[in-house]
């Protein structure tokens, strides 16, 4: 339409907006599924975590999949032409065993514990035997130093000589000295030469560690009184003669050779009598039985091989699971120590 003027039309045009549609809350219970769903992952995964490896594969074995019945009577579907209701009707002759599991209380990260529990009951067991062993070898001490007292008590030419027989138990092993005595020496002065009655005396001592299973340390002692030769033969030279002379001695009255550790002299660097090193007990010859040696010494044995006799973690769990396994294999009931029950 054009103005009264003769003017340009003037076009109204007219534009009808839609509304905007409304806000929905699908969005909300799509993230609340995805929240679920991951707190039941976590859940899954704690719970994974807290039983034992047994107890895992009792449930694998609940879900393992079963062989269908291959009867041809009825209509050969799983109940095999029975009803619910008979006796029978869900079992099958080629399926598995079904297992029952009973879980034990949540306990975050405790899995291992079974097994460290045995591995402590192991170690316990392995140092109760140790013990057993060298508490054996103390008694053994104890029965030599008896049998040499009685014997040298027993006979009445040496009661002059027990003065001269020092026996005690040391952490080194157990001891046996022969020591002078004011008028009774073992030796000649200066000498490495045994007189007979030290002889006598060492033929004894051989008989009870020839008997031993230990190795065998000899060493010599002096007193404090100097002694030197023109030739400079010392306190020294002589100590390790007379060791070395008792040595052939043990070995003449029946003491292997290969029983020796160690023959030494110490001339008077450890003196009987500390305040009174000039003393004639000073002089003596030492033998020592010593603790925890020797290639028959079970105690040994022991500490050269100690996982000899100890049994390797989670031993237990394996011996277990071979039997429910035989078991299992024997349509046999058994309940585990782990509350697996095969029904």
């Amino acid at each position: 339409m054009a103005d009264e003027a003769g003017g340009q039309p003037i076009i109204i045009k007219k534009i009808n907006k839609g509304g905007h549609a409304a806000h929905g809350g699908a969005w909300k219970i799509a993230y609340a599924d995805f929240v679920t769903a991951m707190m039941a992952f976590f859940l899954l995964l704690w719970l994974l975590n807290s039983v034992t490896q047994e107890q895992l594969e009792g449930i694998s074995n609940y879900f393992a999949p079963v062989s269908a019945s291959t009867s041809t009577s009825g209509s050969g579907d799983i109940l095999g032409g029975k009803t619910i209701t008979e006796e029978g009707a869900s079992e099958s002759s080629t399926s598995r065993d079904s297992v029952s599991v009973d879980l034990p209380p949540p306990k975050a990260g405790k899995g291992s514990q079974e097994n460290e529990s045995d591995a402590e009951s192991d170690s316990d067991s392995g140092s109760a035997s140790e013990e057993a062993l060298k508490q054996a070898e103390e008694e053994q001490f104890e029965k030599a130093k008896e049998e040499l007292e009685d014997t040298i008590s027993g006979i009445p030419n040496m009661k002059r000589l027990q003065e001269s027989l020092m026996i005690d138990n040391t952490p080194e092993g157990l001891r046996i000295q022969l020591v002078d005595q004011d008028g009774l020496a073992m030796f000649p002065s200066g000498s490495a030469e045994m007189f007979l009655h030290t002889r006598r005396l060492l033929e004894l001592v051989a008989k009870v560690v020839a008997n031993m299973p230990q190795q065998v340390s000899v060493s010599g002692h002096t007193d404090a009184v100097p002694f030197v030769s023109d030739t400079g033969y010392s306190n020294w030279e002589l100590s390790a003669d007379r060791a070395n002379s008792a040595r052939r001695g043990l070995q003449q009255y029946g003491v292997p050779e290969k029983r020796f550790s160690r023959v030494v002299g110490k001339a008077a660097t450890e003196p009987l009598l500390p305040d009174d090193p000039k003393n004639s007990r000073n002089r003596r010859l030492s033998i020592i039985l010593l603790r925890g040696t020797g290639e028959d010494n079970p105690v040994n044995k022991a500490q050269a091989n100690p996982d000899a006799n100890e049994v390797p973690p989670g031993l237990n769990q394996i011996k277990r699971r071979q039997l429910d396994e035989q078991m299992r294999g024997g349509g046999i009931q058994l309940k585990l120590e782990s509350d697996i029950q095969i029904q």
